[in-house]
């Protein structure tokens, strides 16, 4: 299973495109895969004959897992136990979200206490960490020793920005930085599309807020995110930053802009808001009471009306493919952290509707034409001096991952220039 982006941990395999037994040849289209929103084709990486299959159509396999062997002949000597008992890695898990204390409203409606594994209480114990806020994978929810082994070593990968306070941070490439900021209750893999088109000309940091993840919390106002935003990029060593922000994230890439412009090489604002519409404010306060009290899954089925277009609604395929994506995220952050969230967005909300005009280092805007959340992106463009403007037709709020490859384009021609 190839790794395909930066937070890509495992695959579906979608279809086989050569039957057992059949001949393919080296860049043939082999296989069809699912992850992170999108599907991809794989092609062979040798000519031959497909000899065995180790993960059907329908089924999921982490990165670097054995998919299938291929043979020179068909009359070759295979041993496909063999093959797989030398070559197939253990399949790893995600690492977690860590889970933030809830508010009194929801622990009123909160379950029982969880289900944890005595191995898994002991090894919790033995790390320093809380089994409570360790999400379980086992049946029932029941955390697992292998579930508190995948949230230690994703804190592992944790960059300190302030006393107490670290931030997962996914990095891939080399050069210049430029730093991803998610917006309002998503996490880094909402850039997932977008990213692999980055990293092979910069140096991508795609962070993930205050309780996203498995970043220490609890979620911080977007002044907050701004000095985080700050204090990464100086973690980096790599000098000013390219800094990329979508909604919520782009308040925070407005905000780290004006207070700390000698760390901002570039800016590009995706589907901003500078003064939260009713619609917004309505939106995120719903978001926060749905994500409470169900599903992630349900919680991704009542947001795709407002994040995505009417064309991707209609495609079945890549809508049951999305909403499967954005279920993952939604899981990754508590509801409490939402709430906090929602505060930082709604207190931040007008502050800044003055001072566009000052703002002094390159800048781009992204608009989505079908955006029912920030409609008012092409005036904050004409408000900032100097400032392009990008309208992509026909996408919804989402454009990061609706429309990835248009966003790619716009934002390197803007990082070019």
């Amino acid at each position: 299973m190839p790794k395909l982006g930066m937070t890509m941990e495992e695959g579906t395999v979608v279809e086989w495109r050569v039957g057992l037994g059949g001949r393919v040849e080296k860049g043939e289209i082999l296989l069809v895969i699912e992850s992170e929103k999108n599907e991809a084709e794989i092609e062979a990486t040798a000519s031959g004959v497909l000899r065995h299959i180790y993960v059907t159509a329908g089924e999921v396999a982490a990165c670097g897992a054995l998919l299938a062997a291929l043979t020179e002949t068909a009359e070759e000597a295979f041993d496909a136990a063999g093959l797989a008992a030398a070559e197939a890695p253990a399949k790893p898990k995600p690492p977690p979200a860590v889970v933030a204390a809830q508010p009194a409203s929801a622990r009123a409606r909160a379950p029982e206490r969880k289900a944890i594994a005595p191995a898994a209480r002991a090894l919790a114990k033995q790390l320093g960490l809380d089994p409570e806020r360790v999400p379980g994978t086992g049946p029932g929810g029941r955390v697992t020793k292998e579930d508190v082994e995948a949230l230690a070593a994703a804190r592992e990968r944790l960059v300190p920005v302030a006393p107490g306070i670290a931030l997962e941070v996914l990095r891939e490439g080399r050069g210049t930085p430029l730093l991803l900021l998610p917006g309002f209750g998503t996490d880094a893999s909402s850039f997932a599309l977008l990213a692999p088109r980055l990293t092979p000309h910069f140096h991508v940091l795609a962070m993930n807020p205050r309780g996203v993840g498995a970043s220490d919390g609890p979620a911080g106002d977007v002044p907050t995110l701004a000095a985080d935003a700050a204090a990464l990029i100086a973690a980096s060593g790599g000098g000013a930053a390219h800094v990329v922000g979508a909604s919520l994230g782009a308040a925070a890439a407005l905000e780290l802009a004006l207070t700390r412009p000698e760390l901002v090489r570039s800016l590009t604002l995706v589907t901003p808001f500078v003064t939260a519409t009713p619609r917004l404010l309505a939106t995120v306060t719903a978001w926060c009471r749905v994500a409470a009290e169900a599903s992630p899954a349900t919680l991704a089925r009542f947001l795709a009306p407002l994040l995505f277009s009417d064309a991707l609604l209609a495609d079945d395929a890549a809508r049951e493919r999305t909403l499967r994506g954005l279920a993952a995220a939604c899981a990754r952050i508590p509801a409490a952290t939402l709430e906090r969230m929602a505060a930082g967005l709604s207190a931040w909300s007008g502050t800044r509707a003055n001072d566009l005009a000052r703002l002094a280092v390159p800048t781009l805007v992204l608009a989505a034409g079908a955006d029912l959340l920030t409609p008012d992106a092409e005036a904050i463009a004409r408000a900032i001096p100097g400032a392009c403007c990008t309208v992509i037709p026909g996408v919804g709020h989402a454009l990061a991952v609706e429309a990835a490859p248009a966003l790619s384009d716009a934002l390197r021609e803007h990082l070019r220039a």
